[in-house]
């Protein structure tokens, strides 16, 4: 364990900040796993309000630094032609 108070203070916001990514990670990945799912089952309809939905989230994920901004024009990108196949 640290015993200088600035590295106290950095365990501290490393641990908070760590448990907010993980957190976003988590949405985001739940989220890509719903869209895919209806798209398996055939709700194109579904499909559609969860990407938007979808595209929210990446976008605020991609924000927040959480992902790289590529990444998220990747994901965002693949999910779209992932529907665009279904419909």
């Amino acid at each position: 364990m640290p015993v200088i108070k600035s590295a106290k203070k950095r365990v501290r916001i490393s641990a908070k900040r760590t448990a907010l990514n993980r957190e976003w990670k988590d949405r985001l990945k739940s989220s890509i796993k719903k869209f895919e799912r209806l798209v398996e089952e055939g709700n194109v309809a579904e499909a559609k309000e969860q990407l938007q939905e979808t595209f929210k989230v990446i976008d605020k994920a991609a924000n927040k630094g959480i992902i790289h901004k590529n990444n998220a024009a990747r994901k965002k990108s693949r999910l779209s032609k992932m529907l665009n196949k279904t419909a």
